[in-house]
């Protein structure tokens, strides 16, 4: 079942094009998202705000990234699309996963994306130059120190989908655990960190 409508459209330098339209020339980096399967192709504002942030990255050519709570892996293609050597898509529903899956086979980043089906500690091991994480409060404070471990010194978290009454409790919890606020941006419902680990 079709669970998503939409034509192409544009969020900052990105264009995000349902699977069976043909990509509009010249109109932006593609992102080519099916119409079954997870929460998200790009319409929420959360969503929006990490393709913007990830675009004002200073360079992901080369980074490892993790994606938490992947959903449609729209995030984990951009970040390729923008150079990232290797993403790790992780998203604990399994029609999250298999839509993730699925949209890496359709933007052909078989071998840069790797989807896994899990909790955040099936992942093992750290490393990541960036991680990416739009996903609810109360995950972040709950993942908090393992998430920061993940990261490298002086690499990025970018989280979002914390709603606004939430945000000092997530940006504290973030601190106390050595990292400082590089960006914020106050959307309409929503709140999104850029967080640089010490």
């Amino acid at each position: 079942m079709y669970g998503r409508i939409f034509t192409p459209f544009r969020v900052g330098g990105f264009i995000i094009v349902p699977e069976d339209h043909p990509i509009p020339a010249g109109a932006g980096l593609p992102l080519v998202m099916g119409k079954k399967g997870a929460f998200g192709s790009g319409e929420h504002e959360t969503t929006a705000s990490c393709l913007e942030e990830l675009e004002k990255f200073p360079s992901l050519v080369g980074a490892r990234v993790l994606d938490l709570g992947s959903g449609t892996g729209i995030l984990a293609v951009a970040a390729v699309r923008l150079g990232a050597a290797s993403v790790v898509a992780v998203d604990i529903e399994p029609a999250a996963a298999r839509s993730c899956a699925a949209n890496v086979r359709l933007n052909g980043m078989e071998g840069r994306v790797h989807t896994v089906c899990g909790e955040l500690a099936t992942v093992g091991g750290s490393g990541y130059d960036l991680l990416l994480a739009n996903i609810y409060a109360d995950i972040h404070l709950a993942l908090a120190d393992e998430m920061v471990r993940l990261v490298l010194p002086g690499g990025t978290l970018i989280l979002s989908g914390i709603p606004l009454q939430d945000k000092f409790d997530v940006q504290r919890r973030f601190e106390r655990l050595g990292c400082t606020l590089a960006d914020l941006r106050i959307l309409e419902e929503y709140t999104t960190f850029v967080m640089k680990k010490g």
